[in-house]
């Protein structure tokens, strides 16, 4: 890579949040700056906000038009990299159309679904809206080969491949007992929402215990619905990699995620996975070998119980952020000034 070039990434999904998308990007913006790129992250932060209906956690910019100008003039970036559909990414879409700045997006969540998972609004509205979104840059990044077929189905077009990595020297095996539970213990990471379709895993009779990290506003209904699970909200670092290390199957319930970069995590500590056979988890998983994909996910837990950690381990180190920031860069669109 070249060094010293300028790339603006445009985010709705910022710090405080938590979650795979933020992960992605300060990952990238990381090893982007080690490699001697300036970067400049214009995130809700920056400006009056105000909480996302139903997800209060996720601020929004509020008319946030004239700043991104202004941002965006005074940084005079090589590359624009818009990498959600929320305020300030169509901000800054707007700003790059009308200054002819070529620019790129990703496509990072499965919107329609979500909606849809809330609301009644038909699935081909929403995708009109995202096909409108996407149409107009360079190249829309994916993470998976499902993700591009799926979208590709859905009219979109100029598609390139943007795909993950896992910090294994934070995310490995160890023997630590941080989870004194009932084995054999069945381990959910994730937001606590009704799009990652949680109650698919908590409603199973499993041996064992059934763990949840994460936190989310089913939270509480689901915590009293199901007390036999244990529910021990967010964990960080080292402390969230030791909670899933001790797992020793990781169950995975949704059907909407594009990637799923929990499913690396749990392999680089060698947890096998169960999920189902969908976007993100075919892609990601090695059936058979490093988790079982099924839509019984009863039977796919049972199964992925007895696979070798090792294999997971050995599978997940093929995915490092070097080689995924590599393909990021190298599908930037640059901008002649």
């Amino acid at each position: 890579m070249s060094s010293g070039t300028r790339i603006c990434i445009v985010t709705d999904a910022w710090h405080p949040q938590t979650n795979g998308v933020v992960r992605t990007l300060n990952t990238t913006r990381g090893m982007l700056l080690e490699q001697g790129h300036e970067v400049r992250v214009i995130e809700p932060g920056m400006f009056r906000n105000f909480p996302c209906p139903t997800y209060p956690e996720i601020r929004l910019a509020w008319m946030p038009g004239r700043t991104i100008a202004d941002e965006l003039k005074k940084f005079r970036p090589h590359y624009v990299h818009i990498a959600t559909e929320g305020p300030l990414g169509s901000a800054a879409r707007s700003f790059c159309l009308k200054h002819q700045w070529p620019y790129t997006t990703s496509y990072h969540t499965q919107f329609p679904e979500y909606l849809r998972a809330r609301a009644p609004i038909p699935l081909a509205l929403s995708y009109a809206w995202l096909r409108n979104f996407h149409g107009k840059a360079a190249r829309t990044l994916v993470a998976t080969p499902s993700m591009q077929r799926l979208l590709e189905s859905r009219g979109f077009t100029k598609i390139a491949r943007w795909s993950r990595g896992v910090d294994v020297e934070l995310f490995r095996p160890t023997d630590a007992p941080i989870l004194n539970l009932l084995r054999p213990i069945s381990l959910y990471l994730g937001r606590v929402a009704v799009e990652k379709n949680i109650e698919d895993f908590l409603k199973l009779d499993l041996p064992g215990t059934k763990v949840v990290v994460g936190d989310g506003p089913s939270r509480n209904e689901l915590q009293i619905k199901y007390p036999q699970a244990v529910f021990v909200g967010y964990k960080y670092g080292a402390e969230l990699a030791a909670h899933v290390a001790a797992a020793d199957v990781f169950v995975f319930p949704s059907r909407t995620d594009t990637f799923g970069l929990v499913l690396l995590e749990a392999m680089a500590c060698g947890v096998p996975v169960a999920a189902y056979p969908v976007t993100g988890p075919i892609d990601v998983v090695n059936a058979g070998v490093t988790g079982a994909l099924s839509e019984d996910l009863h039977a796919a837990t049972l199964a992925a119980l007895k696979m070798n950690r090792q294999a997971c381990r050995d599978h997940a180190l093929q995915y490092t952020w070097e080689k995924a920031t590599a393909q990021f860069f190298g599908n930037l669109a640059p901008i002649s000034h």
